[in-house]
């Protein structure tokens, strides 16, 4: 059944009014008429099983009828990504979105190609992810900030696994040593960390550095990995 992510709050009979790109969706691509049955979710208060109420002029009406699933959360592992290719990145978004990461961050870093970010289409990216992927709600994407900001008001508590290029443990053992709770994982730039960069990490007392493997990845394929790995050794694929 179709999924649309909304903003709405959810009850018995509340209203619910699409954007219009969805509303378009609804109608042109997918044909919905009249009293058809769709699901929605807002991050908030569950999944719900809405008809359509009304087909206007612009736009659809609907009428949440009932709730099909309560609200559950994602594991709390944030994506910390250096800002890389649009293409790469997008889908660095879009795989971290289904592989259920609770928000992304991008970083500048020594070796950080500047570019311009559309954070709109980012979020649509994972937007979209999160409706055909199942999950409840859609990460928060953060606009970019320099890593050197990011490190200096690091919250303690939350453990931050660094895919260094160089070499680390490997990364299920290291993961299921350190143990769960809140994790970030951060992934560098095309060009690597330098070597300033590598030896703070390496010193922060939160910090477990891994391996990915004996091979180079790619930004997008290494945080797709990364996350993977992270969910098969305390994530929720480990339950």
């Amino acid at each position: 059944m179709i999924r649309l992510y909304v903003t709405t709050e959810l009850s018995p009979g509340t209203a619910v009014a699409p954007t219009l790109d969805q509303s378009r969706y609804l109608t042109q691509v997918m044909r919905l008429k009249l009293a058809d049955d769709l699901l929605v979710f807002n991050g908030r208060d569950g999944e719900w099983r809405c008809s359509i109420a009304e087909v206007l002029k612009k736009g659809v009406l609907l009428r949440a009828e009932e709730q099909v699933r309560p609200q559950t959360t994602v594991p709390d592992v944030h994506l910390l990504i250096a800002v890389v290719k649009k293409s790469a990145l997008e889908f660095a978004v879009e795989k971290a979105t289904e592989l259920g990461s609770a928000r992304i961050g991008l970083v500048q870093t020594d070796r950080t190609q500047v570019q311009h970010v559309r954070l709109d289409r980012l979020d649509a990216i994972a937007m979209e992810s999160a409706e055909q992927t199942g999950r409840m709600d859609v990460p928060v994407i953060d606009a970019t900030r320099r890593l050197t900001e990011v490190l200096d008001g690091w919250d303690a508590t939350r453990k931050l696994m660094f895919c260094n290029e160089t070499g680390g443990q490997p990364a299920i053992a290291a993961v299921q040593a350190a143990g769960a709770g809140p994790w970030t994982i951060l992934i560098g730039p095309e060009g690597g960390f330098s070597p300033d960069e590598r030896e703070r990490l390496r010193a922060l007392p939160f910090t477990t550095a891994v391996s990915l493997g004996p091979r180079v990845l790619r930004a997008d394929t290494a945080a797709t990995t990364a996350l993977t790995l992270w969910q098969a050794a305390v994530g929720d694929w480990a339950r």
